[in-house]
């Protein structure tokens, strides 16, 4: 167990650059398994969920190596259908597994994920488009077991958007016969992602990032080399670090199309944002002007910069609204958030942060991966030293966060707790 210690009080400034995007890498490694040969995937970030990930695909009998931030996974003798509890239990993106294995080998047996600390996050979405397709679904004993003779093609349409379930349902339509179109589809950059990468292996996918998606099942994939797209959720809190800090500091590798939403509300509070060749350069010189925000699916503003954007808001001038529509669960920093000395009331989905706050060290323990980053933000403009703790709820989604801001000038470092 280790905990961060930050000292705060001084402005950002300097360039750092972003890591591979988790959320895009986690799909992309569970879609080798509809290939034979070794696939290579470059800017893959040094995460818990990438070793869980790994870790699980090895369980199923495939090849992994890892070199710096290239992985080399080859799948050609899968020996196991199943995703088990273990694994599961330390990341709901296991749950990834079910469509490609559904799609190459007609059977999965995953463990149910159940919910999360940021509220429930059932899978209902993706066992009900498998059985459209053909699938047979028998839950018993906390997992899921999955079968069909053969996947056909089937016209789905999402009760919401969801990401991992447009993901699992694009993977298993791959090896289905006939057609297959998801409607309501998730439009994250990361969908589109996948689907880049699928169609590199020889799928044929169209509209992907949209909200309707059209697969053509029943070809043969190969396997294939790609380069992760950089984090948009990781740049976006960098910038809000620069933000909230009064610096200025380029985000390289940042890419402005992913961060669109969250680049206009920024800029509504003052921040200046501007694309440069090879990322974002961001600075904040004078006041901070309060928000209104709603968190919405992509390419509204997305629900894993709220936490970071409340922290922001502490220093804004004025009475800012944040509203939660995706998670009912997602204010759970906000106690720890009033610990440093902010000053935020909640109503239902709804927080009010009056600022600004003078904010001042203390010990906080970390609920969850974004509420953590909060902390630390706030822990950047907190007078005295701020200790962190449950720290490992950052590594799961942040590679090495504290050794990018203290190139930009953060008093920051870890300790064994």
């Amino acid at each position: 167990m280790q905990k961060m210690i930050i000292e705060g009080g001084r402005k950002l400034s300097g360039t750092v650059t972003v890591s591979g995007s988790k959320n895009a890498a986690l799909p992309i490694l569970a879609a080798s398994m509809l290939t034979s040969g070794w696939s290579t995937f470059a800017n893959i970030p040094k995460l818990r969920d990438i070793r869980t990930i790994c870790t699980l695909l090895g369980v199923m009998g495939a090849e992994v190596e890892r070199s710096g931030d290239v992985v080399r996974v080859r799948t050609d003798s899968l020996c196991s259908v199943e995703a088990p509890y273990e694994l599961v239990k330390t990341m709901r993106a296991s749950v990834l597994a079910l469509g490609p294995l559904m799609a190459r080998l007609g059977q999965a047996r995953i463990s149910l994920p159940g919910g999360c600390a940021i509220g429930a996050r059932p899978i209902d979405q993706h066992l009900k488009g498998l059985e459209q397709m053909g699938a047979s679904i028998c839950l018993s004993g906390g997992y899921v077991d999955a079968k069909a003779e053969v996947l056909r093609g089937a016209e789905i349409r999402l009760e919401r958007p969801t990401v991992t379930g447009t993901e699992n349902l694009m993977m298993a339509a791959t090896g289905a016969r006939g057609t297959t179109v998801i409607e309501n589809a998730a439009c994250e950059p990361e969908v589109a992602e996948l689907a880049d990468v699928l169609v590199k292996m020889g799928a044929a996918i169209d509209g992907a990032g949209t909200e309707t998606v059209k697969i053509e099942g029943g070809r043969t994939l190969r396997a294939t080399d790609h380069t992760i797209v950089p984090d948009r959720i990781e740049a976006g809190t960098l910038i809000a670090a620069a933000a909230i800090t009064g610096g200025e500091v380029f985000v390289r590798s940042a890419r402005l199309d992913h961060l669109k939403a969250v680049a206009e509300v920024l800029g509504q509070a003052g921040v200046e944002i501007e694309a440069s060749p090879g990322g974002i350069l961001v600075r904040r010189a004078g006041v901070l002007n309060p928000l209104e925000v709603s968190t919405l699916p992509y390419p509204g503003f997305p629900t894993d910069m709220q936490a970071q954007i409340m922290a922001l808001m502490t220093q804004a001038e004025g009475r800012s609204l944040i509203k939660e529509t995706i998670f009912e669960n997602r204010f759970m920093h906000v106690g720890e958030l009033r610990r440093l000395g902010a000053n935020i009331d909640i109503n239902g989905p709804c927080a009010t942060i009056m600022g600004p706050s003078r904010l001042e060290g203390a010990p906080v323990m970390a609920t969850d991966l974004r509420a953590s980053a909060s902390l630390v933000l706030a822990a950047l403009v907190a007078s005295g030293k701020t200790e962190v703790s449950r720290i490992y709820h950052l590594d799961r989604g942040y590679e090495n966060l504290e050794e990018k801001l203290s190139a930009l000038g953060a008093r920051i470092w870890r300790v064994e707790a």
